[in-house]
């Protein structure tokens, strides 16, 4: 198994630990750890993607990731603010 391999198993165990923990209450669609997950396990699909030159993995998952860092974003700029 090659590290592209790897990256790629790794991309994919991530969006299932993500969705499994979704659906077990573990954690909400607005936590910060989901959308974590789901920025990781882009990442890791995108490099496999790649390097297997899969046009439509590229694609869907460059759109995850970018919902992923838009959602992460949001909760961080509506975030309550901390008093001193």
């Amino acid at each position: 198994m090659t590290l592209i391999n790897i990256i790629g198993w790794l991309g994919a165990i991530l969006y299932i630990i993500a969705y499994f923990l979704l659906t077990i209450h573990a954690i909400s669609s607005s936590s910060f750890a989901y959308h974590f997950l789901n920025v990781l396990g882009a990442i890791g699909l995108t490099i496999n993607a790649c390097y297997l030159k899969d046009s439509p993995n590229i694609i869907v998952n460059l759109v995850w990731l970018l919902i992923a860092i838009s959602a992460i974003s949001n909760l961080y700029r509506n975030r309550p603010e901390q008093k001193h």
